[in-house]
């Protein structure tokens, strides 16, 4: 349980959302940043919940082995672990992509997707409700984790101002960089699993 929601952390990474909330709402009132910090939280929940229930139906449907799909997933996941680490870092990334968006869509994008509900956190949903091998009592309780990172991903959007003049940009990158370490090493895990078992289907 406590990995699984480290996991969520990781990917979902709601301090390193903070700095691209506040530069996507900057100027904007306080009553509207809430507003588009709640439609962004909303967005993300609705794209991840679909994946937490039909991710896994629609891969096996067109004939993706699900330990392949764990494969591939953990690979993405490494590279994106990498570029937490090694690369521009989350906020950076994403203010840049700010400026080609109108005020309207920001909840959507880079909110929503990417800034909380990440390529990372999608396919953890699915690895993580994985039929094969959790009972639909642990998908219930990882479910419950993964809106429970999304709860404090909105308290902390809503308290996105105090927060980013206490650790400033410097600071999320900081905690974005060390996320990237922590989900590196989860993406190893994921790649070693996966292998084992396509290894022994052999």
């Amino acid at each position: 349980m406590l990995s699984t929601l480290t996991t969520f952390l990781v990917v979902v990474d709601p301090i390193g959302t903070i700095p691209v909330f506040i530069a996507a709402t900057r100027g904007l009132p306080s009553q509207d940043q809430r507003h588009i910090a709640l439609q962004a939280v909303f967005f993300a929940a609705l794209i991840l919940l679909f994946f937490v229930l039909f991710g896994q139906i629609i891969i096996t449907s067109i004939g993706i082995d699900l330990a392949s799909f764990q494969l591939a997933g953990g690979v993405i996941l490494f590279i994106f672990a990498l570029n937490m680490v090694f690369g521009d870092g989350k906020p950076a990334e994403e203010i840049k992509e700010l400026t080609a968006f109108k005020k309207r869509e920001i909840s959507i994008f880079p909110l929503a997707i990417p800034s909380i509900a990440s390529p990372g956190a999608m396919l953890a949903a699915v690895t993580l409700t994985d039929n094969r091998d959790y009972s639909f009592w642990q998908q219930t309780v990882t479910t419950g984790l993964l809106l429970s990172v999304l709860l404090l991903t909105l308290l902390l959007l809503i308290a996105a101002a105090p927060i980013n003049r206490l650790i400033g940009m410097s600071g999320a990158a900081l905690v974005s960089r060390v996320m990237g370490i922590i989900l590196a090493a989860f993406a190893v895990e994921s790649i070693v699993e996966s292998a084992r078992i396509l290894a022994a289907t052999f």
